[in-house]
C-alpha cells in the first residue's frame, strides 16, 4: 500500500466511523478501534516525510543514495579473500590512487586456469594486502601477458568490494575463464578514503581504468568495463570519458541499470520494499519539486548516446536486466536501449514508431523475456537482454552476464584474439 493510499484510507476510516456512530456518540469522537489504526498509519507517513525532508540536504541525500557506511567490515576482513572461497593469493588486495588524492581499496583476482599454471609461486608468496602491488607475482602475471583480458567491475551502492553476492560474481567470471578481474571500492566505501559524490565516483572509475592501461599495460581493446545498479552509472560515465578521447573498450556491460537518478527515484523501492519518491507520482508538481533537490543526476541514457555517437572503430554494448527485479524496473533498461539505439540509427522516433522498430529487432521468448539486438556502422552492436530470474543482485551470478563478457571479447568468433 503506497503512502498516499494510506492517507486516503485513514481519512475514509474517520468518515465511516463518523457516519456509523452519529446516533450513538458525538461526531467529533471516532470509535476507539479507529484511533490506534490511524496512529499506526501515521507513523510510517511521519517517518517518510522525515526521510524526504532530510534528503533535501546533500549530506543526508548522499548517505541515503550511496549507503556507503552500511557494510560488514566489523566481522569480514577484506584482506583475507580466502574467506570467500578463493585460493591463497588468487586475490591480491591493494590500493590505487585517484587524480584528486583519494586512495581506493581494490582486489585483483586471477583466473583459476592462470592461477593453476603459476600455483607454486603464488602459494609461496606472502598473502594479504600488498603495499607494493607491482612487486607481486599476481601483478607480474597480468602485466607480462600480452594476451591478458581484464574485466573491471563497478559495484552498486552500499557495502564493500566483497559484500553479499559480489565475491560470487567474481567467481562466475574467473573460475573457468582466463579473465582477470579488477574490482574497486569507490571513495567512502569500505577501506577507501573520501566521501562519495557523482564527480568523485567518476574519478574513481577512470583511476581504475588508467591504472589498468598505464600501469598494468592492458590495452583498452582487451578490457571490458562492467557495472551493476549504481555501478552502471559509473560505467556509463567512464565509457563516455574515454570515448571523448577516442578510446574504445572491448565491451561495456550494464546490469540492472537505470536511465537517470531523478527518474529512477520516482520508481525505485529500496530492497524491493521501501518506496522513495514513487508515492509522489500521483502529484507531478510535488514530484518535480522534490526531484529538483537531487544533486547527483547520473544521466546514463545521455552518456550512452554520446558513447555510441563517438564510436569510430568498435563497440559492444550489452544491457542486461532481470524480469523479477523488485528494486529497479526493467523499463529503465528499455530506456537505456532506446537512447543508445536512437543514436545508432540517427533518428529520434516517437514511442509508437520506436516500439515497432524495436519489435523487428527482437526475439521474444515464451516467458515474456527477450533479446533485442541492433547493429550499425563502425562495428557497433547494442544488445538488450531481459532474463527471467536473478532479481536485482543475483542476476550478476547468471550465465547471461558471463556470456556478455565472452561476446565482448569476441570469443564466439573463430578469429578471436
Amino acid at each position: 500500500m503506497t503512502l498516499p493510499t494510506c492517507m486516503r484510507y485513514a481519512v475514509d476510516l474517520f468518515r465511516q466511523a463518523d457516519t456509523a456512530s452519529s446516533a450513538m456518540a458525538p461526531a467529533s469522537h471516532p470509535p476507539r478501534w479507529a484511533i490506534p489504526l490511524v496512529a499506526g498509519l501515521a507513523a510510517p507517513i511521519g517517518l517518510y516525510m522525515t526521510f524526504i525532508f532530510l534528503g533535501a540536504f546533500p549530506f543526508f541525500q548522499r548517505h541515503f543514495l550511496y549507503a556507503h557506511k552500511i557494510n560488514t567490515l566489523f566481522w569480514h576482513d577484506v584482506n583475507k579473500p580466502e574467506y570467500w572461497g578463493f585460493a591463497r593469493n588468487q586475490v591480491t588486495p591493494f590500493s590505487l590512487d585517484t587524480a584528486d588524492g583519494e586512495s581506493l581499496f581494490a582486489w585483483h583476482i586471477l583466473p583459476l586456469p592462470t592461477y593453476l599454471r603459476n600455483e607454486d609461486k603464488l602459494q609461496a608468496a606472502p598473502a594479504g594486502f600488498s603495499k607494493d602491488f607491482a612487486a607481486t607475482e599476481s601483478f607480474k602475471i597480468l602485466h607480462d601477458d600480452p594476451k591478458a583480458r581484464l574485466v573491471i567491475c563497478f559495484h552498486g551502492n552500499a557495502g564493500h568490494v566483497a559484500q553479499g553476492f559480489r565475491p560470487g560474481s567474481y567467481h562466475t567470471l574467473t573460475d573457468t575463464s582466463t579473465y582477470h578481474v579488477l574490482a574497486i571500492d569507490y571513495r567512502g566505501f569500505g577501506k577507501s578514503t573520501g566521501a562519495p559524490n557523482e564527480a568523485g565516483l567518476i574519478n574513481d572509475g577512470t583511476a581504475a581504468v588508467d591504472w589498468a592501461i598505464n600501469v598494468a599495460k592492458v590495452p583498452p581493446s582487451r578490457i571490458v568495463i562492467m557495472g551493476q545498479s549504481l555501478g552502471t552509472a559509473v560505467t556509463s560515465a567512464v565509457a563516455e570519458h574515454y570515448a571523448m578521447q577516442g578510446i574504445e573498450f572491448a565491451g561495456v556491460i550494464l546490469v540492472a541499470g537505470f536511465s537517470n537518478l531523478p527518474t529512477l527515484l520516482s520508481r525505485y523501492t529500496a530492497g524491493g520494499v521501501i518506496p522513495v519518491l514513487s508515492p509522489m507520482r500521483s502529484i507531478p508538481p510535488l514530484l518535480r519539486f522534490v526531484q529538483s533537490f537531487i544533486v547527483d543526476k547520473w544521466r546514463s541514457s545521455d552518456r550512452l548516446s554520446t558513447v555510441v555517437g563517438l564510436t569510430r572503430t568498435r563497440l559492444r554494448l550489452s544491457l542486461i536486466h532481470a524480469k523479477n527485479d523488485m528494486e529497479i524496473p526493467y523499463s529503465e533498461t528499455d530506456t537505456l536501449f532506446r537512447s543508445a539505439a536512437s543514436s545508432l540509427i540517427g533518428s529520434d522516433l516517437d514511442d509508437e514508431d520506436f516500439a515497432e522498430w524495436k519489435k523487428q529487432n527482437t526475439v521474444l521468448r515464451e516467458d515474456g523475456t527477450f533479446v533485442a539486438e541492433v547493429k550499425g556502422d563502425h562495428d557497433v552492436i547494442i544488445r538488450e537482454e531481459l532474463v527471467p530470474y536473478g532479481g536485482h543482485n543475483d542476476v550478476m551470478l547468471s550465465s547471461p552476464v558471463a556470456l556478455a563478457v565472452m561476446r565482448s571479447f569476441g570469443l564466439h568468433s573463430e578469429d578471436a584474439p
